[in-house]
């Protein structure tokens, strides 16, 4: 099943997406308010079950798509992700032991159709196509093998990046990946029952039609398994966490010279499996 978030004549909602339409689930579910709160209370085959068979209240050209989990707790990014993004850096390093990661905000992503916001600040805004896990039981200190019991379901990413704010210190990269509404998740949550844990999921990135990234996880240098394994070493999982994976090779930043969004340009993160997260892009004040 397709799950989002929307809002509907500025009223939040949320609820299934039916053919091309969606069921808010909302006012048939008072008692949880939103997606998260479905997720925490470990509600979602009551939301599958009030949802089933029911003709879809709204069309999904009459809502505002969200990410579909609003206000996790955690939003954990991996950095260098796939075989051939460690060799891009062409720095001549083995690959890595243990994954690179970062925390993003929630605001500093949009909904799908949304337009990404290129900052005054600076031109650099990329682009990072990406598939996202979430987290539907708590998880510490699980096993590889484990980590299936607790994905609950897979969105997209537009992992939006200012590239010349994330050198601005020796250490880190927070800066240029938290810009508010830089970056984008959605269109929907699918839910993981409708994914087999573990195919090789077929992703591409394209830029007004352009093809920019085309890659697979089986490609990944650390898989779901191994990403929640480490990750839950240190902090709790929780239900409605999201962790985003990586991106293939092909960001703007890597051409010569770099292809910077700009505004009126329009990008589509696909997994045919997930669906098109699709962005435009405009400038912010």
């Amino acid at each position: 099943m397709k799950l989002a978030s929307f809002t509907h004549r500025g009223r939040p909602g949320y609820g299934a997406v039916i053919g091309d339409g969606i069921v808010d689930v909302r006012p048939r579910m008072p008692r949880l308010h939103s997606l998260l709160d479905v997720l925490r209370a470990d509600a979602l085959k009551e939301v599958m079950d009030v949802a089933a068979n029911v003709r879809p209240d709204f069309p999904l050209t009459d809502v505002q798509l969200l990410p579909p989990v609003i206000g996790p707790e955690k939003i954990l990014c991996i950095g260098v992700n796939y075989g051939n993004r460690n060799e891009e850096y062409k720095d001549g390093s083995e690959k890595p032991k243990y994954p690179s990661m970062f925390f993003r905000t929630p605001g500093s992503f949009v909904g799908h159709g949304q337009p990404l916001i290129r900052p005054p600040e600076s031109p650099q805004l990329d682009y990072e196509g990406e598939i996202v896990i979430v987290i539907g039981k708590e998880c510490h200190r699980i096993t590889a093998e484990q980590a299936a019991d607790h994905i609950i379901g897979y969105t997209l990413c537009n992992e939006g990046t200012i590239r010349d704010w994330v050198r601005h210190a020796k250490f880190n990269v927070t800066q240029g990946k938290n810009f508010d509404r830089s970056g984008s998740i959605g269109p929907w949550m699918v839910t993981a029952d409708e994914i087999e844990y573990g195919k090789p999921l077929h992703l591409t990135t394209t830029v007004n039609g352009e093809v920019r990234q085309d890659d697979t996880t089986a490609n990944l240098i650390f898989d779901y398994g191994a990403l929640l394994a480490y990750i839950t070493t240190f902090t709790t999982l929780k239900p409605g966490d999201m962790i985003v994976t990586g991106t293939p090779t092909g960001a703007g930043a890597r051409f010569d010279p770099p292809k910077w969004l700009k505004p009126g340009d329009v990008i589509e993160v696909t997994v045919p499996e997930i669906g098109t997260l699709r962005n435009g892009v405009e400038d912010g004040l």
